[in-house]
């Protein structure tokens, strides 16, 4: 069942959200109550929009946001690159619209926004948010500028401070008052950044840079310490793999490299699951990949998260989240990265419980 509600913008149509009953038993009790998922939108587009999924209700809210604000202009924006929360607030970070969009966790009525540029990613500590930043314009320049950190106020959304990383940083995890973070390099093509930048949160400075591999895109921490960081590789000659670090003597380190491509992961209890959609300029092909890799042993355990056949019918595997208490797996098909995607929910034995259709480029989750 699909039934739309309608709102109004002066001299605009608002597209209303649409509610669609989902397969699942209602729980009033649920824990997480909802998961986000944060559809980035053709870039261009200002098409990026927010959906639910009510674990208490079993519905589906597709695009939230419009109609939540309907005086907002442009909706949400241009590309949604991440999606977090903390405190009462929900945090969308919107690339090419440049701001971290503020919203009530619970209605998703706006709050306010922090104008940082090319933003990517957040990450919060000690009633502060942290945004990753590309800096310059949104193009392709061998110039690019180096990348930046930005600290903002939760109570107030100002801008505190800034401290330069990398070029082109993405993810940051925070471990004992140091943040990591992963820079690309990305507008630098074929002159990609191979760091990791290491940020003292208590005075804010740079502290060293640790060499990993070229075009490093994600960054997450295990619960025995370690640090799982991804490479894009270079789409010719290096192909993307994984890298671990582990503390060693006061100081992250290398210590092993995984030959195992990856464009999204999701680490719970010892299980780390990846999928991967590798693009090589040499063959002009994409290679699908799933999987486990056990953080314990550092050894993949499983070639195919999916058990039942149906990842056949995902055409571009985009993001992928576990259901924190259930164990249920929720991976994202692009589609053809123009139109309406899909996400599906997977049980812990990789059979698929349901579908749904989603906004354009479904890509980034988070839990309340």
């Amino acid at each position: 069942m699909m039934v739309a509600a309608a709102g109004c913008r002066d001299d605009e149509l608002v597209i209303p959200t649409e509610y669609e009953v989902l397969p699942i038993a209602i729980d009033a009790s649920a824990t997480p109550a909802v998961m986000y998922l944060l559809n980035e939108g053709n870039m261009g587009s200002n098409k990026s929009t927010i959906d639910m999924v009510d674990f208490r209700t079993a519905m589906y809210y597709r695009n939230m946001y419009a109609e939540r604000n309907p005086t907002v202009v442009k909706e949400l924006g241009d590309v949604g690159n991440d999606i977090q929360v903390y405190g009462s607030r929900l945090y969308a970070v919107i690339n090419c619209s440049h701001k971290v969009e503020v919203m009530d966790a619970t209605t998703l009525e706006r709050i306010g926004q922090v104008d940082i540029p090319n933003c990517r990613y957040i990450r919060f500590w000690g009633g502060e948010a942290y945004v990753s930043s590309y800096v310059g314009p949104v193009e392709i320049d061998p110039t690019a500028p180096l990348g930046a950190v930005y600290r903002v106020d939760t109570a107030t959304l100002a801008i505190k401070d800034q401290v330069t990383v990398g070029y082109q940083p993405e993810e940051m995890e925070i471990v004992d008052g140091k943040m990591y973070v992963a820079n690309s390099g990305g507008y630098r093509v074929p002159n990609y950044d191979n760091r990791v930048s290491v940020v003292s949160l208590e005075d804010f400075t740079l502290q060293e840079q640790i060499p990993v591999a070229i075009n490093l895109h994600h960054i997450r921490q295990d619960h025995q310490g370690k640090l799982w960081v991804t490479s894009r590789g270079d789409y010719y000659d290096e192909p993307s793999r994984m890298v671990v670090m582990e503390p060693r003597g006061g100081r992250m380190v290398v210590t092993d490299t995984l030959e195992i491509p990856c464009s999204d992961l999701a680490i719970r209890g010892d299980s780390l699951y990846f999928l991967s959609s590798a693009f090589d300029y040499n063959t002009g092909q994409t290679r699908v990949t799933y999987g486990i890799v056990n953080t314990v042993t550092k050894r993949q355990v499983s070639t195919n998260f999916i058990t039942d056949g149906t990842e056949k019918e995902i055409t571009a595997p985009y993001g992928i989240a576990i259901n924190p208490t259930s164990g249920d797996i929720y991976v994202t098909d692009a589609k053809n990265y123009v139109s309406s995607g899909m996400l599906h929910c997977y049980s812990p034995q990789g059979v698929r419980r349901w579908s749904v259709r989603t906004g354009d480029v479904p890509g980034h989750f988070c839990f309340r």
